[in-house]
C-alpha cells in the first residue's frame, strides 16, 4: 500500500492515489494540477522521512472545485455592560483529488 502524508493549506493530510481531500483555498483554477509537499512517505514496508529524499518525490493533485465550509458563530459577551457582539464567518476550501504519487 502507497500512501503519503502531505502538507497542503496549513494542514496535514494522509492521501492515497484516488483519494479526494479539502484543503484551505489554493490560488489554482478549477481544473488545474498542483503540486504538493510531502512530509513523510510509505511504499509498502518502506518508510521515507528524510528531507532529501522527500523532494524527489512528487504529489499531484487535480483541482476539482472551490467551495464554502459550514458557518461558524462567533458570540462575545460581557456580563453587567450590554455588551454582545455576533458575527459568522465561512471558510474558503478547495477540494483536491490525488493523481499520482512518485
Amino acid at each position: 500500500m502507497v500512501y503519503a502524508i502531505v502538507r497542503a493549506g496549513g494542514h496535514q493530510e494522509k492521501v492515497s492515489v484516488g483519494d479526494t481531500i479539502t484543503v484551505n483555498r489554493m490560488k489554482a483554477k478549477v481544473g488545474e494540477s498542483v503540486e504538493l509537499d510531502a512530509v513523510l512517505h510509505v511504499d509498502g514496508e518502506t518508510v521515507t522521512t528524510d528531507v532529501d529524499a522527500l523532494s524527489k518525490i512528487a504529489i499531484s493533485a487535480e483541482v476539482l472545485n472551490e467551495l464554502r465550509g459550514p458557518k461558524i458563530i462567533i458570540q462575545k459577551y460581557k456580563n453587567k455592560t450590554g455588551y454582545k457582539k455576533r458575527q459568522g464567518h465561512r471558510q474558503d476550501l478547495t477540494r483536491l483529488k490525488i493523481t499520482n504519487i512518485k
